[in-house]
C-alpha cells in the first residue's frame, strides 16, 4: 500500500495531505478541538456519543476522531496516507496516550478485505475523503457495510460545479506536477483565496481568521493548499448521492450544502 501511495505522489496523480496536516497540527487547541465536536453533535444531532462506535475512514490530522472520543465514542482510524496516520497517532499520544478505546490503522476504503475485518459501526465518519480516492463511486459503496443498522453514515463530498470543476481539476494536476508547478499556482491563487476571504470577512466587522475557525476548528491556509493541490479529485451533484443511498437502503436525515458553489456538501444518513 506505502509503495503506491509514493509512487502516486512521485507521478503527480495525488497531493500529500498528510504533510499538510502535519502543519495544521501546530495550530490546534483546545478551541479548535470544542468546533470540531460542536460539528459532530450538530450534523448528527446528538449531544454526545456515549455508548457509540465510531469510525474515521480517511482520519487526516486526526482532529476529528479526537473530537469523538471527546465526545464518548470508541473509536476507530484509518488513512491511506502514511503521514495522515502519523497525524492521527500524535493527536493520540498528545491528549489520550494509551487509550484502548482509540485505535489509529494505516488502511485505504479501497481495499475491500480489509473493510471487512472491521466489523459494523454506529456511526461511520468521513468528511472531504472519499472524492479524494480517485475512485469514488466505489469508495462511496465500500463503506455502506460499515454502517450498524440504526447506525449514521456522515460524509461530505465536493459539490459539482460542471465545468468549473473540470478547471479546478486542472489547477491540481499542475500544483501537483511539481515544485514549479507548485510555485505557480501558489502564485496565482493564494492571494485569491485568502485575500479576498480576509476582506469579506473585514467588511462583515469580523476577525477573518477567528471566524474561519469557527467553522469546524479548521485553518485558511491548510485549507487552501488542501485545495489548490487536492488530487485525486471527484465531485456529485447532491441529488446523486441522494439517489445513489436510497437505493442501498438509506434515508436521509441531515443535509447542509454549498449553496451550489464550491465546497463540500454535507449528508448524514441512517442506514434502515
Amino acid at each position: 500500500m506505502t509503495s503506491t501511495y509514493k509512487e502516486e505522489v512521485a507521478s503527480g496523480q495525488r497531493f500529500q495531505f498528510g504533510k499538510n496536516w502535519e502543519r495544521f497540527l501546530s495550530v490546534i487547541d483546545d478551541e479548535r478541538i470544542t468546533e470540531a465536536e460542536k460539528s459532530i453533535k450538530q450534523m448528527l444531532e446528538l449531544e454526545d456519543l456515549q455508548g457509540k462506535n465510531f469510525i474515521d475512514v480517511g482520519s487526516g490530522s486526526g482532529l476529528f476522531s479526537l473530537a469523538a472520543r471527546r465526545l464518548g465514542a470508541k473509536v476507530y482510524s484509518f488513512d491511506y496516507d502514511p503521514q495522515s496516520v502519523a497525524c492521527t497517532q500524535e493527536l493520540r499520544r498528545r491528549y489520550l496516550p494509551n487509550d484502548p478505546d482509540w485505535v489509529v490503522e494505516l488502511g485505504s476504503v479501497l481495499d475491500l478485505d480489509y473493510l471487512k475485518s472491521l466489523g459494523q459501526f454506529d456511526i461511520v465518519y468521513s468528511w472531504g475523503v472519499l472524492h479524494h480516492t480517485g475512485a469514488m463511486w466505489q469508495a462511496l459503496e465500500n463503506i455502506t457495510p460499515l454502517v450498524a443498522t440504526g447506525g449514521k453514515l456522515f460524509i461530505a463530498i465536493y459539490n459539482d460545479q460542471g465545468n468549473k470543476s473540470q478547471n479546478w481539476l486542472k489547477v491540481k494536476q499542475v500544483y501537483c506536477s511539481g515544485i514549479m508547478g507548485r510555485t505557480i499556482i501558489s502564485a496565482a491563487f493564494l492571494p485569491y483565496f485568502i485575500g479576498g476571504k480576509i476582506v469579506v470577512e473585514i467588511i462583515k466587522r469580523k476577525n477573518p481568521l477567528l471566524h474561519y475557525r469557527k467553522k469546524r476548528g479548521m485553518s485558511l491556509i491548510h485549507d487552501v493548499f488542501d485545495w489548490l493541490g487536492g488530487l485525486p479529485f471527484e465531485v456529485a451533484k447532491p441529488e446523486d448521492i441522494f439517489k445513489f443511498y436510497h437505493q442501498r437502503g438509506f434515508m436521509l436525515e441531515n443535509l447542509v450544502t454549498c449553496g451550489g458553489g464550491l465546497g463540500n456538501n454535507q449528508f448524514v444518513f441512517v442506514k434502515k
